[in-house]
């Protein structure tokens, strides 16, 4: 039996990240776990909050079993989608309806559904490198295609000098991630407004409006009182994906929300094509269990203190050996730019002191490696010797 083409070319592309995830485990076999230092994985290691906990054991004493764990409108339970909505209009001074949002199998289920609704075989869907590199994936999942805006490496803002040039009458869609992953860097207030001027000069020129989607997993993990701006109030056809697996520690329970702009050209038309792409995708709904007990946690979040802790000891300690690193604003990635053309060389020699590191190639930006520091503190204290010894192959010749 022969697979599919696309299933193929996905096969060829499969996850880096993953790949080395497993390396690590063989590794650790070998010279033991606490010899391994894997950055390879956004993986959360800080538990969630206390409140998680409590609202699931709450739910499942009061909650009759046909409700807790039963069938839903395809959007999600309307208690659900009233409390995110409000949440959002207070947090954001916006004016959201529970019709506006749609829970999700977790963000990426919600970008799934975007492309299933708005994308036609060959359109485009226009992204800043570095992206998640999955993005690919997942446009090709509806025979799209994913054109990659080159990164501006001075500051790893959104490089919109170059952005016009790259939207045709084929684009659809400009994705975004903010914070970013890999880069941790927050895109600015600055950079949404001119953004918004660069589109509507473009959709006159192509003669049709382009969805922005706003994937932003990492909302709530921003360092150093830096604020990241709520894209709707700067770009006017937005949908955002959001996902808990961060800010709750949730990963595995595959919970999170879309939230269509009032705003947004054809708005009802667009909330109708998201539901029915929520079924037809084999979704049906969200988890029933998790969209209530996000409900319950709406103002929670985990405590963001400790993975600020590890960004600074790394940081802090990867540049005073030498190293070049992008100081991250959000999120829990570290890019180290290779000193050494070929990063995927740095990536090698990283692995001779057992330290696992993900090229960035993969997404769309090379010359740097991905550090994922949502491990243990003491993780990175027994990995700084390893660092220092691979900074002297390259800066104590």
């Amino acid at each position: 039996m022969n697979i599919s083409e696309k299933t193929k070319t996905l096969l060829a592309g499969s996850s880096v990240i993953r790949k080395l995830f497993e390396e690590g485990r063989e590794m650790a076999a070998v010279v033991g776990e606490k010899n391994v230092y894997d950055f390879s994985l956004g993986n959360p290691f800080v538990s969630p909050p206390k409140k998680v906990k409590e609202s699931i054991l709450r739910l499942v004493d009061e909650k009759e079993p046909g409700y807790l764990h039963g069938y839903m409108k395809n959007a999600g339970y309307d208690e659900v989608r009233s409390a995110v909505a409000e949440s959002l209009n207070r947090r954001f001074e916006m004016h959201y309806q529970p019709n506006n949002i749609i829970m999700t199998v977790g963000a990426a289920g919600g970008l799934t559904c975007i492309f299933s609704s708005l994308l036609n075989p060959d359109d485009e869907v226009v992204c800043f490198a570095p992206y998640f590199g999955e993005y690919r994936s997942y446009v090709m999942n509806f025979y799209g295609k994913l054109v990659v805006v080159p990164a501006d490496t001075r500051d790893f803002q959104p490089n919109l000098e170059e952005l016009d040039s790259l939207i045709h009458e084929k684009t659809k869609v400009l994705l975004i991630n903010n914070p970013n992953n890999p880069s941790g860097v927050i895109y600015s207030r600055e950079s949404l407004i001119r953004l918004q001027e660069i589109l509507e000069q473009a959709e006159r020129r192509i003669g049709h409006a382009i969805c922005v989607v706003s994937d932003e997993p990492y909302r709530e993990l921003a360092y150093d009182g830096a604020e990241v701006p709520y894209m709707p109030k700067y770009i006017k056809n937005c949908i955002v994906c959001y996902s808990f697996s961060k800010s709750l520690s949730l990963p595995g329970e595959r919970i999170g929300y879309m939230a269509i702009s009032p705003d947004i050209e054809s708005c009802q038309e667009i909330e109708d094509a998201l539901i029915v792409s929520n079924r037809a995708l084999g979704y049906i709904n969200a988890p029933s269990l998790f969209q209530l007990v996000v409900k319950d946690c709406l103002e929670e979040k985990v405590n963001v203190d400790i993975y600020d802790k590890n960004r600074r000891l790394l940081y802090e300690s990867l540049t005073a050996m030498g190293f070049t690193c992008v100081k991250p604003q959000g999120a829990f990635y570290m890019l180290v730019k290779s000193p050494v053309a070929n990063e995927q060389d740095f990536v090698n020699e990283g692995k001779k002191h057992h330290i696992i590191m993900v090229s960035t190639s993969s997404f769309g930006c090379p010359g740097y490696v991905r550090l994922a520091y949502c491990i243990p503190y003491e993780t990175i204290e027994r990995s700084l010797p390893a660092f220092q010894k691979l900074a002297e192959t390259y800066f104590n010749e």
